[in-house]
């Protein structure tokens, strides 16, 4: 049969350049939407808060999604908890979702009734018919939401919000990465902390908690050294003495671990701290490349007892005041109030007492408004994409499957003329991308046996690639790894021994390099000796960049058939032939009609003409046609062997199947199929 279609064939040359570019554009058109959707919603928003005015007694119910659909003993629905429609949505993973409306969830130290959240929330609504509208436009959009600097969560589509094991809803917008991303630019933190003999007992365990706190506010952007003082100077960590380091996930669970090793012992001398803290921020600044270029501040974390500081800022702080101190002032003494918040007043800082541990998640949140004032008074609306991760405290009480994604969030303010000098910040709005939509745009196919496509960001970390493998088994549970979203690139890419491919992709260069590889195959048990050429390019409007791997003698060539459709329509009908059904030849997962549909019988009613609406891949379905003309005469050859098979020359064999480098499959049994052995 081959033979018959032969002349009609062509052989075309895969340019992995072009390859590669054509993707990246794909890529970037289906994030810019996202981009777009989330700009409607900061405008809706901005817009909503001007014409809003403030009403300290507002009554006004809302849809809270912990008390939806709750009723008391006498069968009416609780306050705030009225009748929200719930059904099973494929789109969102089969959650229960309300795709009309979004509802509000609170962590359970904030009052639901507090005027500020009233207020947030009414204005707010306006939200509504953007979130339906941008979903109606973009139907691939997933989750999208506006976290308010107040502590409120509007989710869209809505749904029932449950409780952790001990009935708490700990879920914080303001913690996320994405809202402090978004909240606030990169930042160069040194993190002082008293650890004279005063600070024993509670003051010492509200100090850490504190530190730990301010941590979980970084991110890769992000550096930060801590510093702890008595009677002498020591950095927490001696391998970081003099310097910062990036604030990725490995770096802040080290310090984390030291801070909980510290003892309070001896007298507090605050000034060499603060001198040593202001020389590393100088140097950082000085040597350009260095730290995050943008905000710089000191966090000091004192029980009050502190002199002779006043020379220290008039040397290395005044009159520019380019580092901000924000103290934080640990137990319930007073006597010290007035020095801590002359510091922080005097340096463009915020002060705060803590008393308690459950002040600390609040009072630590304000640097957050602070630093973002020059971003609100400037009106500088970053576009910002997190790392991978997945959100499991997002639905760990839901059915989610555990999806990596990355978030493109972007910041609210108040355009109000009376507030605009003052910088305040409403919130942060943001909308969820699954990493496995936008690799779909780099199908394997196109990449032949042993190509792939990886992701990675300006940091040098995986966004998305094969070899990352960010869950393990506990019993019968799939949990993420500690560090998964800080893999780097050389981890698995491990040839890359000068960092050559690394260097070039966090720069965003577009380029090519080859290196010889080893790839494991049958789960480790063998090794291939391969030659990949490595493809790559930025996508534009992001920290991304995009790697496509072609290996040679694999993905080299393309093979272009030439069918009809009614010759390949009439193969394709065949009962032995099926198509990988995790293989993308039309998008059946949008459109309600066609998800019942398997990718068959998508491309059948395709071709057919039943359902024009459909869309499809036409390279692969061209390609798809071709292979089943060629392995149609197979059916016949298969059967022709079973009716000669004697049971004794032949016995064991069960099956013949065949695959074809475009998903398809064909298969005869030799036994009836209650006799297959399954091996």
């Amino acid at each position: 049969k081959y033979k018959d279609v032969e002349p009609t064939l062509k052989i075309k040359e895969v340019d992995g350049l072009e390859l590669v570019k054509k993707f990246s554009e794909q890529m970037e058109s289906m994030l810019h939407r996202k981009v777009e959707a989330v700009e409607r919603l900061v405008e809706a928003a901005e817009d909503a808060d001007l014409n809003h005015e403030y009403n300290s007694s507002l009554e006004f119910d809302y849809y809270n999604s912990f008390l939806i659909n709750d009723k008391d003993e006498n069968d009416n629905y609780v306050e705030l908890g009225d009748e929200f429609v719930l059904e099973p949505n494929e789109h969102f993973n089969n959650l229960l979702v309300n795709t009309t409306y979004s509802d509000i969830q609170l962590p359970t130290n904030v009052y639901n009734k507090d005027p500020d959240i009233l207020n947030g929330v009414y204005m707010s609504e306006a939200l509504n018919p953007i979130f339906v509208d941008n979903f109606e436009r973009d139907p691939t959009l997933t989750w999208q939401y506006f976290g308010s600097s107040t502590g409120f969560f509007r989710l869209y589509p809505g749904i029932k919000w449950l409780p952790d094991e001990n009935g708490v809803i700990s879920f914080d917008c303001r913690n996320r990465g994405w809202y402090i991303q978004a909240a606030t630019s990169p930042k160069d933190i040194v993190i002082i902390v008293d650890v004279s003999g005063s600070m024993k007992g509670l003051r010492m365990t509200i100090a850490k908690h504190t530190i730990i706190t301010i941590l979980d506010t970084l991110g890769e952007n992000d550096f930060v050294n801590i510093i702890a003082y008595n009677d002498y100077v020591h950095f927490i960590e001696p391998c970081f003495k003099g310097i910062l380091v990036q604030a990725d996930r490995d770096n802040r669970e080290h310090f984390k671990q030291l801070v909980d090793e510290l003892q309070a012992k001896g007298v507090g001398t605050v000034n060499k701290a603060l001198t040593e803290s202001f020389k590393i921020l100088r140097e950082v600044r000085e040597n350009a490349g260095q730290g995050g270029l943008c905000n710089q501040a000191i966090m000091l974390i004192t029980d009050g007892a502190v002199e002779d500081y006043e020379a220290v800022f008039e040397k290395y702080n005044w009159p520019d005041r380019k580092v901000r101190v924000f103290t934080y002032l640990i137990g319930r003494e007073v006597t010290f109030a007035p020095k801590v918040k002359w510091i922080a007043c005097n340096n463009k800082g915020y002060y705060t007492q803590i008393s308690t541990l459950a002040d600390v998640q609040e009072n630590v949140m304000e640097y957050l408004h602070v630093l973002s004032r020059p971003m609100v008074i400037n009106h500088d609306h970053d576009i910002i994409w997190t790392e991978a991760y997945m959100d499991s405290a997002l639905f760990a009480s839901q059915a989610q499957s555990l999806l990596l994604m990355t978030t493109v969030a972007m910041p609210v303010f108040s355009k109000k003329n009376e507030t605009r000098s003052h910088g305040i910040l409403l919130g942060v709005v943001g909308s969820d991308v699954p990493l496995r939509e936008l690799l779909k745009l780099a199908p394997r196919y196109k990449l032949g046996v042993h190509g792939y496509a990886f992701l990675n960001t300006n940091n040098g970390y995986i966004l998305s690639h094969p070899d990352l493998r960010p869950l393990y088994k506990e019993g019968k549970k799939l949990k993420p790894k500690p560090n998964y979203n800080s893999v780097d690139l050389s981890e698995v890419e491990w040839e890359d021994q000068d960092e050559i491919l690394r260097t070039a992709m966090i720069n965003g260069e577009t380029g090519y390099l080859s290196m010889d590889v080893k790839v494991p195959v049958d789960k480790g048990k063998r090794v291939l000796f391969l030659t990949n050429d490595y493809f790559f390019t930025d996508i534009s409007g992001t920290p991304f960049s995009l790697g496509v791997v072609l290996s040679r003698g694999h993905g080299e060539y393309i093979l272009l058939g030439n069918t009809s459709v009614e010759e390949g329509l009439h193969d394709l009908l065949q009962p032995d032939l099926s198509l990988a059904n995790e293989w993308i030849y039309c998008i059946t997962d949008i459109d309600p009609d066609h998800r019942k549909l398997s990718q068959l019988e998508a491309v059948i009613r395709f071709l057919t003409g039943e359902e024009p609406d459909l869309e499809c891949d036409e390279e692969l379905v061209q390609e798809v046609l071709f292979d089943a003309v060629v392995t149609a005469p197979m059916e016949a050859y298969w059967t022709t062997l079973a009716l000669n098979m004697s049971m004794e020359t032949e016995a064991g064999v069960e099956m013949a199947f065949m695959g074809t480098r475009a998903g398809l499959m064909r298969s005869a049994l030799y036994v009836g199929s209650e006799k297959i052995s399954n091996r």
